[in-house]
């Protein structure tokens, strides 16, 4: 049977299948804008995103009779729609009213899609609003008529500027509730103005609007003739996208995989960064500084002859190159820099204060390393952008710090390029995120100081002692025997001819550390140095001794991941609390009890036992004596 192209019903089939083709392809090529909604709390920014949602007729119906019904059962508009109720997805959130994670939403309109972020009110969420604000291209920072400028549209306002978000709109949200006031209007820009230029936000355009009622939201409200600018939504699909400020930017793409699938074939993917790259293109590897050209762009659909920033491709080169994940593609004519000191200001977020010396992960691009963060230069104060001293960081505050890592990455100030000076802070016994960072630049130490060869080496020094050198790392309460066990265990080796030397924690507070007090900080780069020294003393060929509460895992941890493998031998000295207390040797548990020494270990400071110590002494049931034979055993054991 044969279709009659000429019936009007395969006419109409046809039309309407054109139709959706040329939607599909119009959509398929339409920009992408990513934006966050900020400010304080309860100044309508679901209501605002609920609003867009429903313009832009991206609620289907039953997510419409939904919102009906919940606006009349928990909604705060007197049963009428409530718009925040579309965003508001958690359970919490809706029984009060405020937002606490971040809300992702997407929708579209002929020109542009778009994904917002909700993101928090409260002070106490500031981390959730940093997370939303990471990938965006513009902000939406809401004030309510009635408030004006307060404490957290200033703090969003400090963020948004240090994230690089240079695309924002200050909306002055419930205008209705202020008479559609032209004087308040610009009483609010005129204040906000001041802030902006004070933490250098070079524009922002501002517009008046209702959430609830939708002025000036789609298109301009007849309520406010005195306001000419454009509406919200005619705007964010006008506004720049950040993709094509990247693309005229140097060429970068950091290694996310080595892309091998047979001995013919060796790739390197990811997701260029920044710039444009040609078969053919002269590029450098870093960290390393090897150079090779660009044999092919390699996709899931076939070769390219150009790609460009945002694209994920597979480059292969046209020269053996040894190349990593983690590693960075760059122009061969203009790399980025390469260091492993910088400056950076950190925006801490997690409950647990930052400890200066602690080891953290570091994760930048594609990269994983080590990081150790010093004392805060300052934390900046949101309010009155004062910068005032501090000993360490608190959820939410934010510092300029310099951070060492344990080798050489590749990087760019993040003003330049977000994704190569961006990092985040992990740390390294709970996996948790406590940090977001942009670092600033390179500090000068680490491109003046280099690691001196030396003929005689570690190995050397021990074949000389005819031994193998060793860090016998004890740890345990005050009380527990440590010191006791640890100068026998040294005596022992002595006789034995061992070469040693015993690092106690008391003597070397009257040294080397005495500077330092007992907050978590002050012990923490405590351990910080005494591991640098132990270090130092095995590649002298020596078996270290050490005898150090050392309370925190993480820093038994970067003691042990300074050593060899099997060079770091961790004793637990294995005593209750009440045991050790007893004894009170030094009269500092009772010091402790009485309020008179601050963050005692196990008083008001806590100890965290090891999880998997190499030996385990119980002073419960073994002497001093036995204990130490048991450690002698296990070290001349290895």
């Amino acid at each position: 049977m044969t279709t009659d192209t000429k019936d009007p019903v395969y006419i109409a089939d046809q039309l309407i299948a054109d139709d959706i083709d040329a939607y599909l392809e119009k959509h398929q090529h339409k920009t992408m804008l990513r934006f966050i909604t900020c400010g304080s709390v309860d100044d309508g920014k679901s209501t605002l995103i609920g609003r867009l949602l429903y313009d832009s007729k991206m609620i289907f119906e039953d997510q419409l009779a939904s919102l009906e019904r919940d606006s009349k059962t928990v909604g705060t508009q007197a049963g009428e729609i409530d718009f925040a109720l579309l965003v508001d997805g958690l359970a919490a959130e809706r029984e009060q009213g405020i937002t606490i994670d971040v809300a992702y939403r997407f929708f579209a309109t002929d020109k542009r899609k778009f994904i917002v972020a909700d993101t928090p009110g409260h002070e106490q969420y500031t981390r959730n609003m940093v997370t939303g604000a990471s990938t965006a291209d513009l902000a939406v920072i809401l004030i309510d008529a009635r408030q004006g400028v307060l404490t957290q549209t200033r703090r969003h306002s400090y963020l948004v500027q240090l994230l690089g978000i240079r695309n924002v709109v200050l909306a002055i949200n419930k205008m209705d509730l202020v008479g559609y006031s032209q004087e308040r209007f610009y009483e609010i820009v005129k204040d906000y103005s001041h802030f902006a230029k004070q933490i250098g936000m070079e524009s922002f355009l501002p517009i008046p609007i209702s959430g609830l009622k939708g002025d000036n939201i789609v298109s301009r409200s007849p309520a406010m003739p005195w306001y000419q600018g454009p509406s919200l939504l005619s705007h964010l699909e006008e506004a720049e996208i950040n993709t094509s400020r990247m693309q005229d930017a140097a060429f970068r793409m950091p290694v996310q995989w080595v892309n091998r699938p047979n001995l013919d074939f060796r790739g390197f993917a990811g997701q260029i960064g920044s710039g444009v790259v040609r078969p053919g293109d002269a590029i450098r590897v870093l960290p390393s500084g090897r150079t090779t050209t660009v044999k092919s762009i390699v996709t899931y659909d076939g070769n390219l002859d150009v790609a460009v920033a945002g694209q994920s491709v597979t480059l292969t080169f046209a020269d053996e190159v040894d190349c990593s994940r983690g590693d960075v593609i760059t122009t061969a004519d203009e790399p980025c820099e390469v260091a492993d000191q910088f400056e950076s200001t950190l925006v801490w977020m997690s409950e647990a204060e930052m400890l200066p010396g602690r080891p953290y992960l570091l994760k930048i691009g594609t990269q994983t390393v080590t990081a150790t963060v010093t004392e805060p230069k300052y934390e900046v104060n949101v309010n009155t952008l004062e910068h005032t001293a501090s000993k360490t960081l608190g959820l939410n505050a934010i510092g300029v710090v310099n951070i060492s890592t344990d080798r050489p990455i590749p990087f760019e100030a993040y003003r330049a390029n977000p994704d190569l000076g961006g990092f985040i802070l992990i740390d390294r016994m709970t996996n948790a995120t406590v940090a977001a960072g942009m670092i600033h630049f390179a500090l000068r130490r680490s491109q003046n100081i280099h690691w001196q060869a030396v003929d005689i080496n570690r190995e050397a020094h021990a074949a000389q002692k005819n031994q193998k050198p060793a860090v016998v790392w004890f740890t345990g309460l005050s009380g527990s025997g440590k010191s006791t066990i640890a100068n026998l265990v040294e005596k022992k080796l002595h006789a034995l001819g061992k070469h040693t030397f015993l690092l106690d924690g008391d003597n070397v507070r009257h040294g080397l550390n005495r500077d330092l007090g007992f907050t978590d900080a002050d012990r923490v780069e405590n351990i910080r140095r005494v591991g640098e020294v132990a270090k130092l003393m095995t590649d002298a060929g020596l078996i270290v001794l050490t005898a150090f509460i050392s309370p925190f895992r993480s820093e038994r941890r970067m003691v042990r991941d300074l050593m060899a493998d099997g060079e770091f031998i961790e004793v637990f000295v294995n005593t209750p609390l009440e045991v050790a207390e007893a004894r009170d040797v030094k009269g500092l548990y009772k010091k402790a009890r009485s309020g008179q020494l601050k963050n005692f270990t196990g008083i008001d400071s806590p100890y965290e036992a090891p999880d998997a110590a190499e030996l385990v002494v119980d002073t419960v049931s073994l002497s001093a004596e036995e204990a130490a034979d048991k450690v002698v055993s296990a070290i001349l054991a290895r």
